[in-house]
């Protein structure tokens, strides 16, 4: 909400402008003429809103001055006093407003309404404001009486305060879609159980929310009365449905009650223009160099309650129908997750549906990829906490990883891994069991990359997130690309044992590209369920390996169960890395302990040639 409103004050001569401003500032009529134009006032509100009131002339001759007036306020006061001021609003001051480009609300007043007192006001005004949308509300009111004087200067505050056109088409008589889709969203949020239902602790939850204090019983029974009278249907015994709570602030904009409406959408975070904040959305996260971010405790609790919340018929997966429900209040899904193949990119069920561990599993892979993401996407499904920390209360940061000396120990729980290999080794196949999927004999050549991601148990029975991703036909720009590399953490040097020039094209790809020595690595040799082949090569596999001081590569297939050993090892050389790194160089002798001998063995003969001297001396 903004806290500085300017208030320009229109109509012709003659028509009371000063005479309220100044009604309002002194709280008396001075009957004696008053200064043509008053110069501007600024003033205080309760509610901390700044609010500068602008005097101006009609006369032709300061129409330069009004026009910049006009352009520098928030809102415009049109005063009119008799029959011909008020022909003029509509023959002259509103399309002259129109013809300025502004696009400000106007509060239309009737001063002097004490000469006119058997006018109704509807009957007056509504003409007027059914052929220009661009008036917000209209008052009749008298400076001589100090009638509606302090209302009308309300009436402006809260046009820019509590603006009622994004609201409420009044042409139409309904709410604007902006404002229905925003409302429709925060009743979801506040469905707790989503049985399409605000029942009654959920609607005094909400109402202790948006406005501090819950309904009186007498309160609540009103509101659903109230609703009922329109939709007999939407306001029961059991709730009150979309439609009702929609109905019900629809009845809230037309008795004027905007203040209401902008209550609710603020506490949950809208703007003016019925968009979400952008540091709601985007709140303040860096993730420093060499650390990585990852779901926090409370990250993976909000998830696991949302997945069993939409998990409505209890089979353990989140079917599509289950999942467009989920993902209501947002966008949709993810434009990162519709690039990376969601759902083959993670664990689902023989139905093909996402089970807890395949959801789990996408949203690490999200958080440790793109943390921006997780942050925008619980903010959208209502993630909340207890502390000022917002949505970043769900993510941590990890201690940063070094490079350049070998790291016994890498502090995180979600890891990335490069699978690297020739074409038709099995990389794909090797994703595909990965993620659960059956064997598929047929061979389709990978030209995107590909992720797959699911969790891995460790030995001790400690668990992490792996992500396995095939580079494709982006192999050699990832690979020149050190920001790329720097968010890997392990390589999968696979090979297809039963091809003899298999594994030569592991070889050279450490030869043109050195800096993958950098990372630990873990050699694969693939279809190990076929006859084993002599590689093509200055030196097997097994004395390549040998000579870099690596493991020797794990024959896996598959077909065969044991191939998750393969999973384990991956993740705990990219958690251990130095048990896993390439010793390209001959590594420094520690000499530590030498030099410290060498000093004890010095500060000795010191300590006995003065010794020898004293009793030399003394003898």
């Amino acid at each position: 909400m903004t806290d500085t409103v300017r208030i320009v004050v229109c109509g012709d001569e003659g028509t009371g402008k000063s005479s309220l401003i100044t009604c309002l500032v002194k709280d008396h009529f001075r009957p004696t003429k008053i200064q043509p134009t008053l110069p501007p006032l600024t003033i205080g509100a309760p509610e901390g809103v700044l609010t500068t009131i602008v005097d101006t002339s009609a006369l032709p001759q300061e129409r330069n001055s009004l026009r910049k007036e006009i352009r520098r306020s928030n809102v415009i006061c049109l005063v009119y006093s008799d029959h011909y001021s008020y022909e003029r609003v509509s023959l002259f001051w509103l399309p002259f407003f129109r013809s300025l480009g502004v696009n400000l609300p106007v509060i239309l007043c009737a001063n002097k309404s004490d000469l006119y007192p058997d006018v109704e006001a509807e009957t007056e005004m509504m003409p007027i404001m059914l052929e220009f949308k661009e008036i917000d509300s209209c008052i009749r009111a008298s400076a001589k009486e100090l009638r509606n004087i302090n209302e009308m200067f309300y009436l402006c505050q809260r046009a820019v305060t509590h603006p009622i056109a994004p609201l409420y088409d009044s042409r139409d008589q309904n709410l604007k879609p902006a404002a229905v889709a925003a409302l429709q969203r925060i009743f979801f949020l506040c469905d707790r159980d989503q049985d399409g239902l605000l029942n009654d602790k959920e609607i005094q939850d909400f109402q202790t929310k948006c406005f501090g204090k819950p309904l009186a019983s007498d309160d609540l029974d009103e509101i659903k009365a109230l609703i009922r009278k329109i939709s007999s249907t939407s306001a029961t015994e059991a709730g009150i449905d979309s439609r009702g709570f929609i109905l019900l602030n629809k009845i809230f904009a037309e008795k004027g009650r905007h203040e209401t409406i902008w209550s609710i959408l603020r506490t949950f975070h809208y703007t003016d223009s019925l968009s979400l904040k952008d540091s709601f959305l985007h709140p303040k996260f860096e993730v420093p160099p060499g650390a990585s971010a990852e779901l926090s405790p409370i990250g993976y609790r909000f998830f696991v309650d949302l997945f069993l919340l939409f998990d409505k018929d209890n089979d353990g997966g989140l079917n599509g129908e289950e999942l467009q429900a989920l993902f209501a209040p947002t966008p949709g899904l993810p434009t990162s997750w519709i690039e990376r193949g969601f759902p083959s990119s993670t664990v689902r069920s023989e139905a093909g549906h996402i089970t807890l561990q395949g959801w789990l599993a996408q949203w690490s892979m999200t958080t440790f990829q793109d943390p921006k993401t997780t942050l925008e996407y619980l903010a959208y499904l209502g993630f909340e906490s207890n502390d000022k920390a917002g949505t970043t209360a769900a993510l941590k940061l990890t201690k940063a990883r070094r490079r350049k000396r070998r790291q016994a120990k890498v502090e995180r729980t979600v890891v990335l891994c490069y699978v690297l290999g020739s074409s038709g080794c099995g990389k794909s196949t090797l994703l595909d069991v990965f993620l659960n999927k059956s064997f598929n004999a047929t061979y389709h050549p990978t030209i995107k990359p590909r992720t797959a991601v699911n969790s891995v148990e460790l030995q001790g029975g400690k668990q992490c997130y792996l992500i396995l991703e095939e580079l494709g036909e982006l192999e050699p720009a990832i690979l020149e690309n050190a920001a790329r590399l720097n968010e890997c953490d392990v390589v999968c040097y696979a090979y297809d044992s039963s091809n003899p020039d298999s594994f030569a094209h592991v070889a050279e790809l450490r030869n043109r590209y050195p800096h993958l020595d950098e990372l630990p690595a873990v050699y694969a040799a693939l279809k190990a369920d076929q006859d084993k082949t002599t590689q093509r090569f200055e030196m097997q596999p097994e004395e390549y390996t040998r000579e870099l001081g690596m493991s020797a590569p794990l024959h896996v297939s598959a077909t065969w169960g044991s191939v998750s050993e393969l999973w384990a090892t991956v993740a705990e050389a990219a958690l251990f890395p130095g048990t896993a790194s390439p010793r390209t160089e001959p590594e420094a002798v520690d000499r530590t302990n030498l030099w410290i001998a060498g000093a004890v063995a010095a500060a000795a003969t010191v300590t006995l040639s003065l010794m020898w001297r004293r009793t030399a001396t003394g003898g």
